[in-house]
Formats: structure tokens, sequence, C-alpha cells
């Protein structure tokens, strides 16, 4: 383990490095490097990069002798809180373990960012150090919702980058959306789907209309399968891979889900706990209990992937235990060893150019473009 400022090359040549927010989450940094000690264990060929106080961290670290030679450690003094704003932390987030971060991603000394911290204020300095992708208006937080697709999982974005999206950005969401379930979740020809109010094409806001006339020409240029309009209730089925929606449905439909799965938890324990038989009967079925509780279990599945930004950052839930924080740096591990965000760039940009030239060849076409390079700034 170093400690200090010196470059991530400490760990070994050919490690794919994770640099990874100690500081963030609701349990602390106990909970985070516990959780980067049970990754390591799962892939021996990952180094990390581990920020935050120094004083705080070392004697965490000295508890797990796996991370001694393949994690660097670099001080950040500053943490930024759950309460702090984005806008306050864009202008005075330097020091904070945080924007170290993300400036590990920006200089190209990790390959993937991980963080459990304020998800307004890491989206903010996300943008700011990576800059967007070419051709991305708004990136999008991406999540996996449980569903009947042999995988277990459909993914849905956005969840809550951004409370609007226009045409243009359901396109881009629906071509990042794609790439992710290729890479991350290895289908693939993803099938993608536009959430709405009904499924019948006359249906919904103006911008879910233009988009969906839009989105066979970026499916063929994206390599994906469009199914047309879904409704809330497609959302855990089988009909559909990737879900495309704005943030601020895809968020309140996300904290529905999570509300829901928490009352059905508690109505369940205590159903099994009313009584002397209710507990038998959950003692007879305790082996389906358990059979359920991991198929449904956040944890295994804990990570939102920051998509169309120029590097990999994933969300770590705040309230993860060591569990969660494993699979958050696992995925994070996952889409580095892909080079996921090349891919994603060079998908971007081929279905952007088809979205448009859609855009510009129909009689009713409204002549809005999607975001080209001059838009933008990479970093």
């Amino acid at each position: 383990m170093t400690s200090g400022p010196g470059p991530a090359s400490a760990a070994p040549l050919g490690e794919v490095i994770i640099s990874v927010d100690a500081m963030g989450g609701d349990r602390g940094p106990a909970a985070v490097v516990a959780g980067l000690a049970i990754s390591m264990e799962r892939h021996s060929e990952m180094g990390a990069i581990l920020h935050g106080d120094e004083a705080v961290l070392l004697p965490l670290i000295a508890q797990h002798p796996i991370l001694q030679d393949r994690c660097t450690l670099r001080h950040a003094p500053r943490v930024v809180t759950m309460s702090d704003k984005p806008a306050h932390v864009m202008r005075h987030g330097a020091g904070t373990s945080m924007w170290s971060t993300i400036d590990c991603v920006k200089s190209g000394e990790a390959s993937a960012a991980v963080s459990c911290g304020n998800t307004g204020a890491l989206m903010a300095v996300s943008m700011l150090r990576l800059r967007k992708l070419p051709g991305v208006n708004r990136p999008a937080i991406s999540c996996l919702w449980p569903s009947r697709n042999p995988g277990g999982f459909n993914l849905m974005l956005d969840v809550g980058a951004d409370v609007r999206a226009e045409a243009d950005d359901l396109l881009t969401f629906a071509t990042m959306g794609a790439a992710y379930a290729r890479n991350g979740l290895g289908l693939t020809r993803p099938r993608i789907g536009l959430l709405n109010v009904g499924t019948e094409e006359h249906k919904g806001r103006a911008e879910l209309k233009e988009a969906h006339d839009r989105m066979p020409a970026v499916a063929t240029a994206g390599d994906f399968d469009f199914v047309g309009f879904i409704e809330g209730n497609d959302l855990p089925s089988d009909r559909v891979d990737v879900i495309v929606t704005d943030g601020f449905t895809g968020n309140v439909a996300l904290k529905t889900a999570e509300g829901t799965a928490r009352l059905i938890s508690d109505f369940l324990r205590e159903a099994f706990g009313a009584g002397i038989m209710s507990r038998f009967a959950a003692l007879l079925a305790l082996n389906s209990l358990k059979r359920l509780q991991k198929r449904i279990d956040p944890r295994r599945v804990n990570g939102g992937v920051f998509l169309g930004l120029n590097g990999t950052v994933v969300k770590s839930h705040g309230s993860a235990d060591e569990t969660g924080v494993a699979a958050a740096i696992g995925l994070a591990h996952q889409l580095a060893q892909v080079r996921f965000i090349e891919r994603l760039a060079a998908r971007v940009a081929s279905s952007g150019v088809a979205g448009q030239d859609a855009d510009d060849s129909g009689p009713e076409a409204t002549g809005s473009e999607v975001a080209g390079p001059e838009d933008t700034t990479t970093a």
C-alpha cells in the first residue's frame, strides 16, 4: 500500500485501476474499505487508488492485508456531505475525496471511479472535470431493475441526472443504454422500450412521439431492437431489456419501487412473526425465502452508472454496506476491462448521425439536432 500523492503506478503494471472515494457513504469509510477488499479478492488483476483522510483510512487498510500491495492511498482532507449543494461543490470542491476520485479518471491514472457520496454533487463534479462525450447533450444515470428476463434485471435510464429530456436526449439515452446492456449485461442485441402512459403511438408528450418516430433509424445504427412504447407495468417484464425515460419519471419510478420493496419486506416480517404457527411456517419456508431474498437483494447490483461522460463513474447507493460497495467496484472494474467508454463514444457518434438524418428526412421534422463535437468540450 502506497500512501500520499505518489502515482498510481505503485500498483503492478497491467492492472485495471479503480479510483474509490472512501469518505462519502452513510456507513462511513469502514464499509468502503471492506467492500474494496472483497472486490480485490474477486478480481486478482485489479488495483485501486483510495481517496480520503489518511489518518482515518490507514488503520482501516491495515485490517485488510490484501490491500497492502494493491492500493494507493491519496490523502484528501475534506469530505462532500450529503447536504452539500452541487453548485457549492463545483466552486469549492477541490481538496475533497470526491473531487480527487474523479480527477484520477480525468488524468488517466484510473480507468473508472466509484463513490457512495452525494449524487447531485458527484454528477456536477464529474461533468465539470470529465466533460460530456461529443454528441451527448444530457448525461444520464442508469440503474438495474429486477425483472423476469433470464439475467434477472432490466436497465433503466435516466433515473435522476436531469428532470428533463428532449427527443434528442431520449435517442441518445437509448444508444447509451444499449451499449451498457451489451457490455455490462452481455446482451448481443438489446431490446429498447420508451416509457409512456400507453403503448399507442398517439399517446404521450410531443418529445416522446418525436423520439418514437426517429428511433428506428437510431436502432439500426446502434444495433438494437426498438419495441416501441412501454408502460409502467413493463418495467419488470421480459418484454424489454432497456427502459428509456426522462430523469423525473425514472427517479419517481425508482424510489416508488424501493419503497414498495421495503413495505413488502416489512409485511412479510410481520406476517411470519405474528405467532407461534407463523414462526413455524417461516421455518418451513426458510429456503424459499432465502432464494427470494438473494434474487431481489439490491446489494448484488448496487451501482448506478453515469452515462455520457468522458470517463466511467459508478454511483454506489449511499447506504450500501461492504457487499454493496464490492458490487459497485466490481461493476466499475467490468466496464473498465471492456473499454466501455471508447465503445460508448463510437456508438453515440454513429447513432447521432443516424438520428439527425432521420430528423431531416421526414416531412414533419422539427429541425432539432443531436449535439455535435462543437457543442461540448472533451477532457
